[in-house]
Order: C-alpha cells, then structure tokens, then sequence
C-alpha cells in the first residue's frame, strides 16, 4: 500500500524540523527563537513537492491543490508538535520549556501544553500563508504555460 504524497511530503517536514531542532539543540542554539523563523522553509519544500507532483499529474483544479497542499503543510505541523510535546516531557517537561524561548509569547513559565499550543498556531498561520503563496506560484505558472500552447 502506498502513502499518499499529501502525508509521506507532510512527514518530509516533520523529518526536517525535527532534525534542525535537534541540530540547533547540539549546537546550543535552540534558545533562540528567531531561528525556528528557518522552519518555514521545510514547510516551503514538502508543500513544493506535493504540488509539483499534482502538477506533473495534470491535477490543475486550485479547490483540489489546495486541500492537497494544506493536508501536506498541516501534517507536517501536527507532527512536529506532537514531537516536541514527547521530546520536551522526555527532558523534563516544562522546565525545558522554559529553558527554551524566554522571550517568546510568554511573560512566565509556560507549561508544555501552553508552548505547543501557541507553536500549533503558529504552524498553521504559517500553514495557510506558504499554502496560499504556493499556490498562487503554481497557478500562475500553470497559467502561463497553457497560454503559450
């Protein structure tokens, strides 16, 4: 049985965010919060792939691309943030959290739960914009090529 594109691309993500955390952890760095700002960009990519793919199969509809699209970009968020919750209770709980991100949206110490929730929508405000942007990319692309035939 194969994976369908929309999780095994959203699995791509959770794999790249997961790694570059645990990069940035080894080095030390994993405190500072405007380098999560990087993740986007896995984000970017597994989304990227699974429309180049619906492209290449010659699903053109935009409702339908862009269901695929954010099924793969949410998969990928709802993955990484189950993994933090595990990896941070398997540190600690929430005072890793709170070694993490000081400056982050909190003023004290957010629990486990608080942190992954904001971090939840954070992933799917950013879900929705890379989705969006990919989409128009693609459309547009699209677009232009028909109209050259």
């Amino acid at each position: 049985m194969k994976m369908p594109k929309e999780f095994y691309n959203g699995f791509i993500i959770f794999l790249g965010i997961g790694l570059y955390f645990l990069f940035m952890e080894l080095l030390g760095l994993a405190d500072l919060f405007y380098l999560r700002l990087f993740n986007v960009l896995f984000v970017f990519y597994g989304t990227n792939r699974t429309l180049k793919a619906n492209f290449t199969e010659g699903k053109t509809i935009l409702v339908s691309n862009a269901a695929s699209a954010l099924t793969t970009s949410l998969t990928g968020i709802f993955l990484s943030v189950i993994g933090l919750i595990i990896y941070s209770y398997s540190r600690g709980g929430d005072a890793y959290v709170g070694s993490l991100s000081k400056t982050f949206l909190f003023g004290g110490n957010p629990s486990v739960m608080t942190y992954s929730i904001s971090l939840l929508f954070e992933g799917i405000v950013s879900a929705v914009i890379v989705t969006f942007m990919l989409l128009l990319y693609w459309d547009s692309r699209y677009s232009s090529d028909k109209h050259q035939s």
